[in-house]
Formats: structure tokens, C-alpha cells, sequence
């Protein structure tokens, strides 16, 4: 186990509530230590997402997708790159972020409707709906939209 790793991991286990702000520090001291680590500065990314603080978060999301992480950490890791990326006005990018890991992840269906909402910021209406509308069709177990799934994917497919 890395040296890194049980400090990490007391760090994370320490968040009560969504209250986080107290880690900040902690989290900043430990990538001083350890700056070329991607589940550092992913914690460190996230917890400076969920404080608002988006401009912070962004350079942090990027180093961790970068140095890789593991593929459950990496999938989260991208949603949140493009959740900030939105947050700070570059839904280009952010759709972009997301259709990569559409491809990444073809089984995470959480990518689709985050990139209908990039898409909406976009303007880009049409293909937001079909996206949203398949994934609702695709996974929904409500009896009601489950016997129009059919009819929703087609409707779908004509926008």
C-alpha cells in the first residue's frame, strides 16, 4: 500500500454531511507531499466542486484524469470534470468531456443524460431530448413508460 494511501483514505472517511470545507487543508497538504498522485487530486477536485468552488476544482479534475485513475474513480472523475467545466461556461468542452467517456464507459448511462444538459447549455435541444428519452426507455422499471418504451424510442429517434 502506498505511504499516501491511509492518509487518504482517514481524509475521505472524515466527511460528515457533505460538510468538507475542514479537509481542504488536509487535502492540500497531502498533495504538496504527493503531487503526482490522480486520487489526490481528484479528492481534492471534488471537494472543491462540492464547496462551489469550481475554478479551483478544474485544474485538479484535469491532473487526475490525466495521470489516470481506476475506472470507477475515472468515470466519476470525468462527470465531474464536466459538471465544473459547465459551471464555469464552457459546455463545448464539457460535452466533449462527456462524449468521451460515453465511449469509455458505454454502460454508464449517467454520461448521457450529463451531456443532455451540456447539449441544452448548447442549444443543441434535439439531440439533449433523444439522448434523455433513450436513457429514460433504456432504464426505466416504472410499469407505465416500461410498456411505451417502444413508442418513446421512436418519438425519440424523430426529433
Amino acid at each position: 500500500m502506498s505511504d499516501w494511501k491511509p492518509e487518504l483514505d482517514a481524509i475521505v472517511g472524515a466527511r460528515h454531511g457533505g460538510r468538507t470545507e475542514h479537509l481542504l487543508d488536509l487535502l492540500r497538504k497531502l498533495d504538496a507531499r504527493h503531487p503526482h498522485v490522480a486520487e489526490i487530486n481528484y479528492q481534492l477536485a471534488w471537494t472543491l466542486e462540492t464547496g462551489g468552488k469550481f475554478a479551483e476544482a478544474l485544474p485538479y479534475y484535469e491532473k487526475a484524469v490525466t495521470l489516470g485513475l481506476a475506472p470507477n474513480e475515472h468515470s466519476n472523475a470525468l462527470i465531474g470534470l464536466a459538471g465544473t467545466l459547465r459551471q464555469l461556461g464552457d459546455a463545448r468542452r464539457a460535452a466533449e468531456v462527456l462524449r468521451s467517456g460515453r465511449l469509455q464507459f458505454p454502460d454508464n448511462r449517467e454520461f448521457d443524460v450529463f451531456l443532455a444538459l451540456a447539449l441544452h447549455d448548447l442549444g443543441e435541444h434535439t439531440e439533449a431530448m433523444q439522448l434523455v428519452l433513450t436513457a429514460l426507455a433504456d432504464t426505466t422499471e416504472d410499469p407505465g413508460l416500461s410498456a411505451y418504451q417502444r413508442t418513446i424510442r421512436h418519438m425519440a429517434s424523430r426529433l
